[in-house]
């Protein structure tokens, strides 16, 4: 399902929303522009225009099985921020680096155990559980990266890249947040 029309406020909005998620992980991120579905080259089409898990999407795509790199994380009560790489088990190349917080209350206590480990992936977590959850795409991105996003995607910092902002809803509740960067 593609993005919601942006509206100059509700691009402002969401690009607030991006930029706190970053902040603590990223002295610059780089610059986002806003776009919709139609601006994105085919291959960020399908990798971002969905309202899927960003898990599954990335290892139809690569055929390969996906590895979390926990890059860094903060807690604070129930709330669990944590900025990941993930990369394919087929070779180790890093495909994704994601931004995620995540109110950890209401979540099953082994689900939140697994996800502050930080040994799988949140959307295979969030799947084998069995839960209730609804991924919902709010806005997409045209990024041209920042110095520490290309060199963990290893692209040029000139280089323009994509991302999205998308919800999962958990159980009827707003649980997690995303800032999720990809690269073919």
């Amino acid at each position: 399902m593609p993005a919601p029309p942006l509206t100059e406020q509700h691009s402002a909005l969401h690009r607030n929303e991006a930029e706190a998620l970053a902040v603590p992980f990223f002295p610059h991120l780089g610059e986002l522009e806003p776009v919709g579905l139609a601006d994105l080259p085919p291959a960020y089409q399908t990798l971002l225009g969905h309202e899927g898990h960003m898990t599954v999407t990335l290892e139809a795509w690569h055929e390969s099985l996906m590895d979390v790199r926990v890059v860094g994380e903060h807690a604070e009560g129930s709330q669990y921020a944590r900025h990941s790489l993930l990369a394919r088990q087929s070779d180790g190349r890093v495909v994704q680096s994601g931004v995620m917080r995540i109110d950890l209350a209401g979540l099953p206590p082994e689900v939140q155990q697994r996800v502050a480990a930080g040994g799988c992936p949140l959307g295979r977590i969030l799947i084998r559980s069995n839960l209730l959850r609804e991924v919902e795409l709010l806005a997409l991105w045209r990024i041209t990266p920042g110095e520490q996003l290309a060199a963990e995607l290893q692209t040029d910092a000139g280089e323009v890249i994509y991302g999205r902002c998308a919800r999962i809803i958990v159980e009827n509740r707003n649980a997690v947040e995303l800032l999720e960067i990809v690269k073919p």
